[in-house]
């Protein structure tokens, strides 16, 4: 089986680069900006280098589409965050690009990497299923993107039979470097995460679902294997609350208005003290929960490190400065 990836040196590519390593049938060729090194995950990959966001990307991925099997679409940029139209290019307009080519060459699967962030704002006290609308949540260029995505590959859907994997927060240890580069940046240091944290200010309503890494990677390769149409959830249990949040980082909440938060990440991101604009802390307040029975019914989906201990794992990962060899940098 020929698979596709795009953005296969990111958090989810290099896990599930990981993953098909066990999966002798599967082939896998990855899509980057830059081909990686040679070092484990990569050795063994097939490589070609394409930008997404640029023109004429669609000719040249429809080349590498041709005999695929399927394509998984993971490639997406988080950063520059203070450049809207550089992510669009390659959120959106690469999207779109990725989905004309795999129509040309007629894939018969496409698997595109959706996530919470797609969802409408929900309650916090209930779990939603993969039925609830993917409107986003507007003040949140990441989720303002995931919803634009979603909804063009409604476009698609007479050409191709399409699986949407719409995952929680997705951690792993190898991806500690690049989450504290692209969320934290300089403003955290991180020999904090060396140390316990006594006192942590959150929103009392900052209600969060984490996955591991590894754990969607084998929802992929289910995906792959049992070719689901539609939304597919993945997320751990439990869900984290502020206190679990605040217990794994070795203190106690102190809960401050949410709209405080909001106002000092805004000033913080305005003053360049740090690289999260403040639409990120309205998606962790408004996402839904997430249900993701599909998944452990339909697929035998069954996550390998519950929700905290993935947390765990990406806090170790921050402290020790750990990253993918030979990842190329964004």
């Amino acid at each position: 089986m020929k698979v596709v990836i795009t953005g296969a040196t990111g958090n989810v590519g290099t896990a599930l680069l990981r993953r098909l390593a066990e999966e002798p049938d599967i082939q896998p060729h990855g899509i980057s900006r830059r081909p990686p090194g040679d070092a484990p995950p990569y050795r063994g990959v097939t490589w070609t280098p394409v930008d997404l966001g640029r023109p004429g990307a669609e000719e040249v991925l429809k080349g590498v589409f041709e005999n695929a099997d399927a394509v998984v679409h993971l490639a997406w940029r988080i950063q520059p965050a203070r450049d809207e139209r550089a992510t669009y290019r390659t959120n959106v307009a690469g999207s779109a690009q990725v989905f004309g080519a795999a129509v040309a060459a007629k894939v018969p699967h496409l698997v595109h990497m959706s996530s919470v962030g797609a969802y409408s704002p929900g309650s916090k006290d209930r779990r939603v299923d993969e039925s609830w609308p993917v409107d986003g949540v507007r003040s949140s260029f990441y989720s303002r993107h995931k919803a634009a995505v979603e909804h063009m590959l409604n476009k698609f859907e007479s050409d191709l039979l399409i699986s949407r994997p719409r995952p929680g927060l997705i951690l792993q240890s190898d991806a500690g470097s690049e989450i504290r580069e692209y969320f934290l940046g300089k403003l955290v240091p991180r020999a904090l995460f060396r140390n316990r944290i006594p006192v942590l200010p959150l929103p009392r309503d900052l209600v969060l679902q984490f996955v591991h890494a590894d754990d969607v990677a084998d929802g992929l390769v289910r995906i792959l294997r049992q070719r689901p149409h539609g939304g597919v959830n993945l997320v751990a249990d439990p869900v984290v609350t502020p206190r679990a949040l605040a217990e794994v980082l070795g203190g106690r909440p102190v809960y401050v208005p949410a709209g405080l938060v909001r106002l000092l990440a805004n000033v913080s991101w305005r003053l360049r003290l740090q690289p999260t604009p403040p639409g990120w802390v309205d998606l962790a307040l408004k996402s839904p929960l997430l249900d993701a029975s599909r998944a452990r019914t339909e697929l035998g989906w069954k996550p390998q490190f519950d929700a905290q201990e993935a947390l765990q794992v990406l806090l170790r990962g921050i402290g020790e400065g750990k990253g993918v060899p030979g990842s190329p940098a964004l």
